[in-house]
């Protein structure tokens, strides 16, 4: 899901990735309307009560909705700064670096709410802050990666996308088109999986409360594991793993023969000279 970039991705990593932080998405977007009365997975209505406030000449308030929509600005700027600056020494740590600083946001946010929160007004806008600044690494990440064909953290230019090709789809020859296919797939396991995040989060608040952001580090959890998975361990299963640690074993060498078996050398054939 995070390894590769930009053109070499393919619709699998791509589905994977966004179904993922799309179900994310939509479970913090719930949860923090749920405690905080405010959307967080976007900027679109903070941007109509900044210029509301601006009207009413609140100044206070057009400081703290200003100061939202910069976070999440800023959270998509970080996460392609680090993706463009770190991508050449390593594809899986600048990639996966902007899911971290999401996952610490989103536990302060629970901790925080579980064990401290008074429900001040203070209180209220700073981890509303800190949460579309979460938010907009997420996004900034996923749009970045994938060369801008994921983004998973509001459905309006998706439902606008998918209404576009549903058009398309009525003639034969672009229902034919892989590439429109391919495209369509995503976006709709994008809305399906941020739908189900926001039902999820709906069902399980009452029960869970703030503990519900540890849920949703869980799950960002699994999609920085999953490529861990794929390149630390699946590597000792390359001629590597067979020249240079049979030689000398160690523990991790063990443990994959344990969960993956030892794999059956090919002996080599002797040749047998008949006088």
């Amino acid at each position: 899901m995070l390894r590769n970039y930009s053109n070499s991705r393919t619709l699998g990593d791509n589905i994977k990735l966004g179904t993922l932080t799309a179900f994310t998405a939509g479970t913090i977007n719930i949860a923090s309307l749920l405690i905080f009365l405010s959307f967080t997975s976007n900027v679109t209505g903070h941007y109509a009560i900044l210029a509301a406030e601006i009207s009413k000449g609140n100044w206070t308030q057009v400081m703290a909705v200003g100061g939202w929509i910069f976070l999440f600005f800023f959270g998509s700027f970080l996460s392609n700064f680090i993706v463009i600056n770190f991508n050449k020494k390593s594809k899986y740590f600048a990639h996966a670096l902007p899911i971290v600083l999401e996952i610490i946001c989103l536990l302060f946010v629970g901790v925080y709410g579980q064990f401290f929160y008074q429900k001040t007004l203070a209180e209220t806008e700073s981890l509303v802050a800190l949460m579309l600044f979460a938010t907009g690494l997420q996004n900034g990440l996923t749009a970045s990666i994938s060369n801008f064909s994921v983004k998973t953290t509001h459905l309006t230019g998706t439902t606008t996308d998918l209404g576009i090709l549903f058009s398309m789809f009525t003639q034969k020859k672009y229902r034919k088109n892989p590439e429109l296919i391919a495209r369509a797939k995503l976006l709709m396991s994008i809305m399906l999986a941020y739908v189900l995040g926001a039902v999820f989060s709906g069902l399980t608040y009452y029960y869970l409360e703030f503990r519900v952001f540890y849920v949703i580090s869980l799950c960002l959890l699994v999609v920085i594991g999953y490529d861990a998975y794929k390149i630390h361990v699946r590597h000792f299963n390359t001629k590597y793993r067979y020249s240079k640690i049979y030689k000398r074993p160690n523990l991790l060498a063990y443990l994959y023969d344990k969960i993956h078996g030892i794999p059956k050398r090919k002996e080599k054939r002797k040749l047998a000279f008949e006088d």
